[in-house]
């Protein structure tokens, strides 16, 4: 009994933990996916409030884990947890149900499941959460109450200090298809690869195959085998592959930009009406010696032309813009906004507004000339 109670504990940490630190070093992913909630429950006030309602919330998460795992104060958190995952199993059937939004993103950028999947998974949890909560008291931890309060407190503060300064800067650890060292561009491809499954007549075993390494042309083989089915593998499918940069006539620029052989500078504002206009005074200094040293430096938003006008003349901007859909922005780099460097198509380096370079320092890591 002791040994299940205690790998109950343990598992439901070890998920709790993981959930709470994917989605808290990126912070900025789980507010989008909240103001999604607060958008279809027509909740659109709390929206202001989605950052510190998501940083609490991955602290929350991340401390239960940390209290199971170590088995501190584990009779008190049992109380915070079974409330927790019923309201969350109860939302993610609804999501299930109604597809009301298309990625919970529970594990946030690092593993993506289907809404039915987490309502699956949110299931097989309260089917551990709900026995450790009926065996809370039993439960004896290896230090003091007073000395399990202080340590689960340094976790929370410590951990609410790491997610704060991943929302001020950049994910600590990034998920994304831009991530630095990924290549985003469409001119360099890798084969699509393709798997065949064949099944025996007579064992009714079945195996895989990468095409075409498989005895297709043996006659002796293929009459104790039947066709099954075929899987597509595409390596190429990136989010930065779904990019559309588009002027203000709707050309199409992508390929002058993602496939530009030179060093290209891509300044993102997703939302210009949101940003923060520091950033654009910061970046004009190296934006100035970029093009003088004749490189190219563009920004993409979803802000329509209309408002960017009266944007360039009230920030006194001279690069151009061009138009590109909010959520690949937002899934280009986590700041608002946010500048990426490229070189023929391969992310070299990303940074928030805070940390913008000066061109010196750029050329002295990145630039070959």
């Amino acid at each position: 009994m002791n040994l299940l109670k205690n790998t109950f504990r343990i598992l439901i940490g070890i998920v709790f933990i993981f959930s709470g630190f994917v989605k808290g070093i990126d912070p900025m992913g789980t507010v989008f996916r909240m103001n999604d909630y607060f958008t279809v429950f027509g909740t659109t006030w709390a929206i202001p409030f989605s950052l510190w309602l998501t940083i609490s919330l991955c602290v929350l998460e991340f401390s239960i884990g940390i209290s199971l795992l170590f088995n501190w104060w584990v009779r008190k958190t049992a109380w915070i947890l079974l409330p927790m995952m019923i309201f969350f199993t109860i939302l993610t059937f609804f999501d299930a149900l109604y597809n009301l939004v298309p990625d919970c993103g529970c594990f946030g950028e690092a593993i993506k499941l289907t809404n039915v999947q987490t309502f699956i998974k949110n299931l097989v949890l309260m089917g551990l959460v709900i026995p450790v909560f009926t065996w809370r008291n039993k439960y004896h931890g290896s230090v003091k109450p007073v000395a399990e309060v202080v340590l689960l407190s340094v976790v929370a503060l410590g951990f609410c200090w790491l997610s704060v300064y991943c929302s001020l800067h950049l994910p600590l650890i990034d998920f994304m298809g831009w991530k630095t060292g990924n290549q985003v561009n469409k001119t360099i491809t890798l084969p699509v690869q393709f798997y065949v499954t064949y099944k025996n007549k007579n064992t009714g075993e079945e195996k895989e195959f990468k095409a075409p390494d498989y005895p297709w042309n043996d006659s002796l083989w293929l009459s104790t085998w039947i066709f099954k089915r075929q899987r597509v593998v595409d390596p190429n499918v990136n989010l930065g592959l779904i990019l559309r940069v588009e002027d203000a006539q709707g050309n199409d620029y992508t390929s002058s930009i993602l496939d530009n052989p030179g060093y290209q500078f891509i300044l993102v504002a997703y939302d210009l009406e949101q940003t923060n206009p520091a950033g654009f005074h910061k970046v004009l200094p190296l934006y100035k010696k970029v093009t003088e040293a004749g490189h190219s430096f563009v920004c993409l938003t979803s802000t329509l032309h209309p408002l960017i006008r009266q944007f360039r003349i009230k920030n006194g901007t001279a690069f151009d813009y061009y138009n590109a859909d909010d959520v690949v922005l937002k899934t280009m780099v986590r700041s608002n906004p946010g500048l990426i460097l490229l070189h023929n198509g391969k992310v070299l380096d990303k940074w928030a507004w805070r940390d913008f370079p000066d061109y010196q320092t750029v050329k002295t890591k990145y630039i070959q000339e």
